[in-house]
């Protein structure tokens, strides 16, 4: 991804409170988002790119950006269980999305959360992955999200706020829609 400095540190003015803090964050990334966006459409679009590495028996050291962390399997997939699994990964991506996403609509719809959290289960059914039932799918056949928000808004308020997540999370949109993949092997 084009690295972009956005936003201030937390340990700036407002850190005191995190909510004012956060709120703070989200409208000046929204605002250098939209002045840059008017400037040039083209600068809407970000490329992301992660690169892995096999290690140990089947896991895979992932960079993306600055960042590094492993991906493994339980020993019942051939994993030595040093990490969580790609799977649990997907899962804990859509997780992280949705509460940035809720965070992000809950501003701009001026509804308080002070607290969030979201619990993912999805079911996975190995006859895929190993090629035992072609009809079997080798990805998530359902996935369930749990989202528990506290605050002092109405229910009707939080599924606005849900509807409004629903339409624009992107990790979710993936897990969603079809999304083009490409792949080439290259023998080195």
């Amino acid at each position: 991804m084009t690295e972009t400095t956005v936003l201030t540190s937390a340990g700036e003015a407002g850190a005191q409170d995190p909510a004012v803090d956060r709120s703070a964050r989200l409208a000046e990334a929204g605002g250098f988002w939209a002045r840059r966006i008017s400037a040039d459409t083209a600068n809407a679009k970000l490329t992301y790119r992660a690169d892995g590495v096999g290690v140990g028996s089947v896991a895979t050291r992932i960079s993306a950006g600055k960042h590094q962390f492993t991906v493994d399997e339980p020993a019942g997939l051939a994993g030595d269980d040093i990490a969580a699994s790609p799977v649990e990964y997907a899962l804990g991506a859509l997780v992280s999305c949705q509460v940035v996403v809720y965070r992000l609509y809950a501003d701009q719809l001026g509804i308080v959360i002070e607290d969030i959290s979201i619990e993912a289960e999805g079911d996975l059914d190995v006859r895929g992955l190993f090629g035992i039932d072609p009809a079997v799918r080798p990805g998530f056949e359902a996935i369930r999200l749990k989202v528990n928000i506290k605050g002092p808004e109405t229910q009707e308020r939080y599924e606005e706020l849900r509807r409004a997540v629903d339409e624009r999370c992107p990790v979710l949109d993936l897990f969603t829609n079809p999304t083009p993949v490409s792949a080439a092997v290259a023998k080195v």
